[in-house]
C-alpha cells in the first residue's frame, strides 16, 4: 500500500508539473494583458489595479473583430474540406480494394517528410498564376482538399470498424459511396472530432501562408493583427499580450467543448500509443 501510495503521489506531482509548463506561458499573457504599459516585467503576477481598457484598445489599434471573423471563416472553410476529403480518401484505402492501393498510401503517407517551405514556393506561384493573391481564395483552397496526415487518421479508424457493418450494408444493396456516407461515417465521428480539432488550430494559428499571400486588412488573419500591433522601434507589450489572450480564448472554448470525443478519437485511431 505504501509503494502505490508512493507511486501515485509522484505520477500526480509529475502531472502536476507538466500542466504547469503548458499553464505558465498562458497566466503569464493573461497577466501582461492586464498591467500597464512599461510594467510587463514587473514580477508581481496579479497588478494592483489591472488595466482592462487594454482589450478595448486592441480593436481601435487594428481593426481585430474583422481578423477574427476572417479566421473564422478560412478555418471552417478549410476543415469542412479536410473533413470530408480525408475521409473520402481513408475509406478508400482502408476498404476499396484496388491494385497499387498499399504503395499508393505509402506514397501518399511519405510526403509527411517534405518541409514546409520547399512546397511554399510552388503554392505561391500557383496562387499568383490564379490571380488569387491576397484573396480569401489563397487561404481556403491550398487546404481545403485533404492531407496525408488526416487520411492516414481516418484510414486507421476505418480499419477498427467491423466488417460485417459494410457486408450489412452491401446486401442491402448500397453502393460503396453509400456504404461510406450512411453507414461507416457516422461510426467514425470521434476521428471526424479529432482531424476537425486538429484542423481548425493549425489554420487558426498559421502565420507563414497568410503573411505572403495577404496584404490588405480586409482579408488578413488575426495572426497577422498581431504582427502588425508590433512597431519598428517600440511595441505596447501589454495591448500585444491582450491580443493574444483574445486569440486564445476561442481555442480554449473548442477543446473545452470537443474534449471528450477528442480524447476517445486520439484513443481509437491508434494516435495514443497503442
Amino acid at each position: 500500500m505504501t509503494r502505490r501510495l508512493t507511486q501515485s503521489i509522484l505520477i500526480y506531482l509529475a502531472l502536476v508539473a507538466v500542466a504547469w509548463c503548458a499553464l505558465a506561458p498562458i497566466l503569464w499573457a493573461v497577466s501582461g494583458s492586464l498591467k500597464p504599459e512599461g510594467a510587463l516585467s514587473d514580477p508581481n503576477p496579479l497588478p494592483a489595479s489591472p488595466q482592462w481598457s487594454n482589450y478595448s484598445e486592441v480593436f481601435a489599434a487594428i481593426p481585430l473583430g474583422r481578423m477574427l471573423l476572417n479566421t473564422t471563416i478560412y478555418a471552417a472553410c478549410v476543415t469542412a474540406g479536410q473533413v470530408f476529403f480525408c475521409s473520402l480518401a481513408g475509406y478508400a484505402f482502408a476498404r476499396l480494394r484496388f491494385p497499387g492501393r498499399e504503395t499508393l498510401f505509402l506514397a501518399y503517407l511519405a510526403t509527411l517528410m517534405v518541409p514546409l517551405t520547399v512546397t511554399v514556393i510552388p503554392q505561391f506561384l500557383l496562387m499568383r498564376a490564379f490571380g488569387w493573391m491576397d484573396t480569401p481564395w489563397a487561404m481556403i483552397v491550398p487546404g481545403l482538399f485533404g492531407s496525408a496526415f488526416g487520411t492516414y487518421l481516418m484510414r486507421q479508424f476505418f480499419r477498427t470498424l467491423p466488417t460485417e457493418l459494410e457486408e450489412a450494408a452491401t446486401l442491402d444493396g448500397c453502393t460503396p459511396w453509400q456504404t461510406y456516407w450512411r453507414v461507416l461515417l457516422p461510426h467514425a465521428r470521434p476521428a471526424v472530432m479529432v482531424l476537425a480539432v486538429l484542423t481548425w488550430i493549425t489554420v487558426w494559428n498559421d502565420f507563414l501562408w497568410p503573411l505572403i499571400m495577404i496584404q490588405r486588412n480586409e482579408y488578413a488573419t488575426a495572426t497577422l493583427g498581431l504582427v502588425r500591433l508590433q512597431g519598428q522601434y517600440t511595441t505596447n507589450w501589454p495591448l500585444l499580450m491582450s491580443a493574444a489572450t483574445l486569440l486564445l480564448i476561442p481555442l480554449l472554448a473548442l477543446y473545452a467543448i470537443a474534449q471528450r470525443s477528442f480524447i476517445r478519437g486520439i484513443a481509437m485511431s491508434g494516435l495514443g500509443g497503442r
